[in-house]
């Protein structure tokens, strides 16, 4: 039952607009919120995101009342506490401050004050003859259902993922090796149950968009009124001699690939894994598995990232990771993978073009994703583009069918961030595959609703938490590097002439959602301005959105 707290140390609201406190609460151990004043007007929340449990006092808080998240870019809506932006699912908690006896106090209840979140509810029974049914069960499923329920949605819902499990945190799969489903399980089971959402394991096999009916391998058939395809993406094998072949070679995009990689290491590790491809994802699980084991990671370019980050940069990350006992061959191609001399069908070495050999107990591959649309590539109905991704509008509406939309790994979507100029692109960020749902979701509530601009945001676990922004369709052709990249602290700002397109950083809080939010309302500085030492942490953020 709620009742009065009174805040420590606080004898009346003396905030300036713009302006964020984190206060102690009287009465409760460890008892923390977040004041914020936006405008003329104070409000009391909970202190911390609830992605990750981040301190949102080191966020950025807009003029139009949204406080953004300095780890990952979660958003939130400082008036109501409600999600803006990815990749939180819970809002915060919002409680009524009280003025009196020469203190402040804030209405609320303990638990509520330690959850340091609010509960949504989406419990309800289905009915009517809407029938959503999402292929896929990743970030963009979860968005989807998510945001459907949570604006009022009550026909029928139903996720279909070729995956033994629900939808899990699969950013942890490749920073932390997590191979408990439980652990990372987005929702349990009992709220998609209360929230009228069927959650069905299985393969797609075909669509029928005429007749608006999905099938699956199974032999089931799932008619729909509204269809979202949310497949993700598939991981690239390598064609070459032995990959194919030989056992103890493993792709990493599900539950089941950690638990094989973790089987194959063993609880004594001490074991040789190559790590073919110096990708996010190749670099995330090389950093995870180098504690006592012997990891060398392969990359075709001069750094690792080289192609997104430029070498400068990705030399930050290559040393970083090399502290924890990883090694790099770096400017290498690999030729084929070699059986073991103890056993001829496992692999035992790594063979590269210039004649080394890389002893292997395992391999792992990183060398990226395809889209998952395979089971689409004989559907005349949709045409599928050159890297098998589908051609949607800003709203991510597939072109050319009526209530069907694509969204995440296998959505290519115009894009109007800076630089972009409405290119077509395709984006493979878990955070951008979320907020396509949620965006998609508000689409098929309210179906003259504009697109919600947001720009892309990104995170990696790199020997140091990487932030990232932005993003690069068209290129970069420059580069301004401020901190101090040496001790693997910098901002990397990243430029098409003198426009910023994307924004990277370590250790520099909150400059990635600074330079998020700065961008959608084009007031992010130029290089030169950069060049010349302007802290993006001093610009003042304007109310206005101009993307």
């Amino acid at each position: 039952m709620a009742q009065e707290y009174k805040i420590k140390g606080l004898s009346g609201l003396d905030l300036k607009s713009g302006e964020k406190r984190e206060v102690e609460i009287e009465g409760i151990e460890n008892g923390k919120v977040l004041l914020a004043k936006v405008g003329d007007k104070t409000h009391a929340m909970s202190s911390n995101c609830t992605h990750y449990g981040a301190p949102l006092k080191t966020g950025v808080l807009t003029p139009d009342g949204r406080l953004t998240c300095a780890w990952h870019g979660a958003c939130f809506n400082v008036a109501s506490g409600d999600v803006e932006d990815a990749p939180a699912l819970d809002p915060l908690a919002k409680f009524e401050i009280v003025e009196k006896n020469g203190g402040v106090y804030i209405k609320g209840d303990e638990s509520t004050i330690k959850a340091n979140r609010r509960s949504i509810n989406t419990k309800c029974s289905a009915q009517g003859q809407e029938k959503v049914v999402v292929v896929g069960g990743g970030s963009g499923a979860m968005g989807t259902v998510q945001a459907l329920r949570e604006q009022g949605f009550k026909g029928a819902i139903t996720i279909i993922s070729s995956e033994p499990n629900l939808p899990i945190d699969r950013t942890k799969l490749s920073k932390a090796l997590i191979a408990d489903k439980s652990k990372i399980e987005l929702r349990p089971q009992e709220w998609y149950k209360s929230s009228s959402i069927e959650t069905v394991s299985d393969e797609v096999s075909s669509v029928d968009f005429e007749n608006k009916t999905v099938s699956t391998t199974s032999g089931s058939s799932y008619p729909y009124t509204k269809l979202v395809l949310a497949m993700g993406g598939t991981p690239k094998a390598l064609p070459l001699p032995g990959f194919k072949e030989l056992s103890n070679i493993f792709l990493l995009r599900t539950i089941p690939d950690v638990q094989a990689i973790l089987s194959a290491v063993g609880e004594e590790k001490k074991k040789k894994i190559v790590v073919v491809g110096s990708s996010f994802i190749g670099m995330e699980v090389g950093n995870s598995l180098s504690a006592n084991n012997e990891v060398t990671i392969v990359g075709m370019e001069s750094a690792p990232l080289e192609r997104v980050m430029g070498a400068e940069v990705g030399k930050i990350f290559q040393s970083n990771i090399a502290k924890s006992g990883v090694k790099f061959h770096m400017e290498a191609s690999v030729d084929s993978a070699v059986p073991s001399s103890s056993d001829h069908k496992a692999v035992g070495a790594v063979k590269l073009k210039d004649g080394t050999s890389l002893p292997a107990d395992l391999v792992i591959l990183g060398i990226g994703v395809a889209p998952a649309t395979g089971f689409l590539k004989d559907n005349l109905a949709v045409e599928l583009q050159k890297d098998g991704s589908i051609l949607t509008t800003e709203s991510f509406v597939v072109k050319g069918l009526a209530d069907v939309y694509a969204i995440g790994d296998i959505a290519t979507y115009p894009y109007h961030g800076p630089g972009g100029r409405g290119v077509n692109t395709r984006i493979e960020h878990w955070n951008v595959a979320q907020n396509a749902g949620r965006s998609v979701a508000r689409s098929i509530v309210s179906p003259s609703a504009p697109a919600k601009p947001f720009i892309p945001i990104f995170w990696s676990a790199l020997g140091g938490q990487l932030r990232y922004c932005g993003n690069t369709p068209n290129g970069w052709d420059d580069l301004v590097l401020q901190g101090e990249p040496k001790e693997g602290k910098f901002a990397a700002f990243y430029g098409k002439g003198d426009t910023v397109v994307a924004v990277a950083s370590m250790m520099m809080d909150p400059i990635m959602s600074q330079s998020a939010e700065l961008m959608r309302r084009g007031k992010m500085p130029g290089l030169g301005e950069l060049r010349k030492g302007v802290d993006v942490r001093d610009i003042g953020v304007p109310g206005e959105v101009k993307m």
